[in-house]
Order: C-alpha cells, then structure tokens, then sequence
C-alpha cells in the first residue's frame, strides 16, 4: 500500500513541480500521508535525549530538567518562577523521585502512562491524512503550508477522534524531509457530547505543536494547548498547558530509570531563566 502512494507520490511531483508551485488538494493529501507514515515509523524508533522544559500552568513557571529512557522519562524540578527550588520542596523532589526507584507500583504506574501517552500520539497522527480535507497554503521557509479543515465524510466515533476532527488549522511540512513541523487548530463550533448533557467543548479553544529537528530526530520544542468546556452538567473543564523544550543533548538509548536519576544529578549548562513576565504566550 505505501509503494502505491509513493508512485503516486512521484507522478504528481514530476508532473507539478511541488516543491516551488501550489499542489492541488489530492496531491496534498498524499504529502500528508508520507508525512504520517514517516513520523509513525520514527515514533517506535527514535533516540533519547535530554533537554530543558518551561512550562506555564496557572500562573506559575516551571523550569524541569527532563531525560527520556523506554520506561518514560524523568523530570525533576529546578526553578519556580525563576527562583531555585525551597529546602522543603529540594526534599520534596528528591522524595519524589526516590519513591519512582523504589516502589514496583509507581514504576508500573509510570511505565503505562508513558504508553497510554505514546499510543494516544500514534492514534493522533493517524488520524491526519483521512479526518481532514487540505488545501495549499504555498512554501515559507522550506515548509509546505496547508490549511485543513474537517472532512464531513469521516467518522469519528472516540471522544479523543470527534474532538481533533472537529478543529479547523494549519500545518507545516518540511519539503525536504516529510516531517510535521508545525501543527495548529482551533475549535470554531461548540463541540457537545450526549446533546450537550454529558458534556460540551467550548469554541475558540485553540492549541500549537512546534518542532525542530535534532540529530536524526524530531522533537517538540513548544507546545500550546487552551481548551474550556463542562462535563456532566456543572463541572467546569479545563485544559491550559504551555510550555518550551530546548537543549536537547543525545542519551544513552538503554538507560533505566535510576541511571536517568543519576544523570539528573550530574552538572550540565544551566537552563534559560524564566519569569512569568517573560513568558508570554503567541498564537
């Protein structure tokens, strides 16, 4: 099947010249499912790294410090607000983390919702070549620009597939290696679950996936995510997340999880600095 659209791939491409000319909506189509594949090929075999993150969650900023091995990364706290971290809350990290070493349920724990979270990713990007109908947006920076809006002939039957399915956005491919780049949405309707009973999605929510590629990888190097909604009547829902990776350094590919707390403890180049007046959001 994917020799099938890799023919098709080259014929439209000879034929048009993609990489400097407006691409029809078929032939986006086909870009967007190389895109996929490649990306669902790397997901199962990438590199492990080790990498700075700043995130914003309600009103505060948090600066971790974050090593990634096949049992799911390790994150410690650094900096809230830019300030280092209390006595007490030093303690409470290391706690922390000696509780992950230590306790057989916690590392399971930890260990599936590590899959749950790379599964859900998997099901994510699968869902891009056939719930959405594209349009060309032309080249900027080396990246083919498409506008996506959902496909009325899909059927999207899971919470997680209605919910993406019913954003509207834009992508960003990079022409040279077929890889997502950047990804944005936003929900322009009311999204309702049970006729509104059980539940309702507000619109105007939006998010962002920026990446960059690093070695032979792609990583995430901003993430927005700002959805309001209600479930079962009166329970007001949220989503706020944003945050920044950055520093990413190559990691041994077999390291468990007490060989990653180790590293946590080694010296490395200090993080940016972040305050909450500097960390301003950009849609």
């Amino acid at each position: 099947m994917r020799a099938f659209w890799v023919i098709v791939g080259i014929l439209f491409w000879t034929q048009t010249g993609w990489c400097s000319q407006e691409i029809p909506p078929a032939q986006a189509a086909v870009l967007v499912r190389e895109v996929v594949y490649n990306e669902l090929q790397d997901h199962g075999h990438h590199g492990y790294w080790r990498y700075w993150i700043q995130r914003h969650l309600k009103g505060e900023a948090r600066q971790e410090e974050q090593i990634e091995t096949a049992d799911g990364p390790v994150t410690r706290l650094e900096r809230v607000n830019g300030y280092p971290l209390s006595a007490e809350a030093s303690r409470g990290e290391q706690a922390r983390l000696t509780e992950l070493l230590s306790s057989p349920a916690e590392q399971a724990r930890h260990r599936k919702e590590y899959g749950d979270d790379e599964r859900r990713i998997g099901r994510i990007l699968a869902l891009l070549p056939d719930a959405f109908l594209y349009t060309d947006a032309g080249l900027e920076n080396g990246c083919r620009h498409l506008h996506f809006r959902p496909n009325p002939d899909y059927p999207a039957h899971s919470v997680e597939s209605r919910v993406f399915h019913a954003m509207s956005g834009d992508l960003w491919l990079d022409a040279r290696f077929k890889h997502l780049a950047r990804l944005d949405g936003h929900l322009e309707e009311n999204l309702d679950f049970g006729y509104g009973i059980l539940g309702r999605i507000y619109k105007g929510g939006w998010f962002r996936l920026q990446r960059t590629q690093v070695g032979g990888d792609w990583k995430t190097e901003r993430l927005e995510v700002h959805m309001m909604g209600r479930a079962m009547l009166f329970k007001t829902i949220a989503r706020e997340t944003s945050e920044a990776r950055g520093g990413f350094t190559a990691v041994p590919g077999g390291l468990n999880l007490a060989q990653a707390v180790q590293l946590l403890d080694q010296d490395r180049p200090a993080s940016p600095l972040i305050t909450p007046a500097a960390y301003v959001l950009r849609r």
